[in-house]
């Protein structure tokens, strides 16, 4: 959620992790890890069942990004990758990675064409570094090797469909965070960027074999012809529209 307040917050607690960025002014907090103060671009952290309270510094209005993670959530996320309670131990910290990772997650948790294998990635990834950098708990690092050459060809035989981390983990035997971390460690591309390679890739032959823009937008697996320009564009280097007219 998106909030832009000047009240002061009363004591109180959450069911869930909270974990957010602060994008203006300033926030002052109190729990039982003590008393806290953020800025812009500071990361704040609670964990389920912590008391604590909000209010701004200054008469300044302060506005922030918040999202909430049910403990039900991070275990079924990543089942194989934790054991025991998790805790944040950080309620405010400075930590550029993690804001950048959050506001990724942000928008394609917000986006409603977003793709559940881009917002599966999004999320993973951040609470990966929230778990390793800033809580009790730390992700395994794996000693076996994959077979990713078996979720990749099922991307390469069908980019057009859509898929989840769930449904390309589950083929291979691991957890999606497993999945994720090894197909980024010897691809060098997460799996949804490496999926939409391929799907521009298709959109190109699409287009050279007659279809239209929307045809191969749709045809690729896009959500739609913007979606199709833009990662066209930043592939190929010119918008597909050009791209067609330039091989008529």
């Amino acid at each position: 959620m998106y909030l832009a307040s000047d009240i002061s917050f009363p004591r109180h607690a959450h069911e869930q992790f909270g974990i957010g960025v602060i994008a203006r002014g300033g926030h002052r907090s109190w729990s039982g890890k003590g008393l806290i103060e953020a800025g812009p671009g500071n990361a704040i952290m609670v964990n389920p069942g912590e008391i604590h309270d909000g209010s701004p510094i200054g008469k300044q209005l302060r506005t922030w990004r918040m999202l909430y993670f049910t403990p039900s959530l991070l275990e079924h996320y990543l089942p194989h990758d934790i054991s025991g309670d998790i805790e944040l131990t950080r309620p405010a910290v400075y930590d550029p990675i993690l804001s950048r990772l959050f506001s990724q997650f942000f928008v394609s948790v917000t986006d409603t064409l977003a793709e559940p294998l881009m917002v599966e990635e999004h999320g993973l990834l951040l609470l990966n570094h929230v778990l390793n950098a800033h809580s009790t708990q730390h992700t395994k690092t794996e000693h076996t090797t994959p077979d990713i050459d078996k979720v990749r060809q099922r991307l390469d035989d069908a980019p057009e469909q859509l898929t989840s981390l769930a449904e390309l983990a589950e083929t291979i035997g691991i957890s999606r965070f497993q999945l994720l971390r090894a197909f980024t460690r010897e691809l060098g591309i997460t799996p949804h960027a490496y999926l939409i390679q391929r799907r521009v890739q298709l959109a190109r032959q699409l287009l050279l074999s007659g279809k239209s823009l929307s045809e191969a937008a749709l045809d690729a697996g896009f959500a739609d012809q913007s979606h199709m320009t833009r990662a066209f564009t930043r592939q190929i280097g010119i918008p597909p529209g050009r791209f067609k007219m330039s091989q008529t």
